[in-house]
Order: structure tokens, then C-alpha cells, then sequence
């Protein structure tokens, strides 16, 4: 499934929800804030981060909502989820295909092009024939400067 192009401002929930209108899905208060809080920040949010801001906005939306809306906004290819470590899932916009790496030490997030983990993703398939989906986790380690102390 081919990723949402991302456009300045506004557009891009608008451009969301026609695409959610288009394949029979309903446009509802929850879901556009969603989107806005999602559009709003570049950072890999959990769903915790991004109910408390729509539950700012509105109050009554429930966490469950929100799950139910991110498992939408994932299977139409608008946003990926994604293990950094330890923690709940995060969330953020398929705009560009990447990996990750994550410090264990002081928690640095890289987002790596996905064509870092080509090698690793060739290799599993030829030797084990298991495809991997390098957006779905994070490679943990130590960046540069915690490596340096």
C-alpha cells in the first residue's frame, strides 16, 4: 500500500479524509482531530500522547476511539506504527519509507532509510524466507556520543 504524500498546512487531513470518504468510511469530529494532532507534529507519538491531545480538544473522545482510528488510518496507509524499544507503540505518517535506530542509552531516535536495512532484509529472505518489515522496528543500540563517554 503506497503512502499519503504529505502537503503543507491544512490540505493534508483534508486530502485524508476524502480518501476516507472515497472508501466508504465516515468523517467524524474524533478522526479529523486525529488527523490534525498527527499532522501537527512530525514526532513518532504513542496513542496515549495522541488522545490526550484530541481529548483536549474534546474530552468525551475515548482512548478506544482512537485505537479504533489509528488501525483505520494504518490499514488505508495514512500513518505506520512502530516498536522504539521498550515502549507502547508509536505512531506518525507514512510520508517517506524509514527504520529506525534507537539509543538504549539516552533514547536518540534516527529515522535510517529504509534502504539501510536492505541488506538485512535480503539476507532473512534468502536464508530463512521471511520477509521483514524494517518500519515495524527499531534497531537499539548506542548512538555516537553516549559511545564516546
Amino acid at each position: 500500500m503506497s503512502a499519503v504524500p504529505v502537503a503543507p498546512a491544512s490540505e493534508p487531513v483534508e486530502e485524508v479524509l476524502a480518501l476516507l470518504r472515497a472508501r466508504g468510511g465516515r468523517v467524524t469530529t474524533a478522526r479529523r482531530q486525529l488527523l490534525e494532532a498527527l499532522f501537527e507534529s512530525a514526532d513518532h507519538r504513542t496513542a496515549e500522547d495522541l488522545a490526550a491531545t484530541v481529548q483536549a480538544r474534546s474530552p468525551d473522545v475515548h482512548i478506544s476511539t482512537i485505537y479504533r482510528n489509528l488501525d483505520e488510518l494504518e490499514r488505508l496507509g495514512v500513518i505506520v506504527h512502530t516498536h522504539l524499544g521498550h515502549g507502547p507503540a508509536s505512531y506518525h505518517l507514512a510520508s517517506s519509507p524509514h527504520g529506525h535506530l534507537v539509543c538504549e542509552t539516552c533514547g536518540l531516535t534516527i529515522e535510517a532509510p529504509e534502504q539501510l536495512f536492505s541488506g538485512l532484509s535480503r539476507s532473512a529472505r534468502d536464508r530463512f524466507g521471511f520477509r521483514i518489515d524494517p518500519r515495524h522496528f527499531a534497531v537499539l543500540g548506542r548512538c555516537r556520543d553516549c559511545e564516546a563517554q
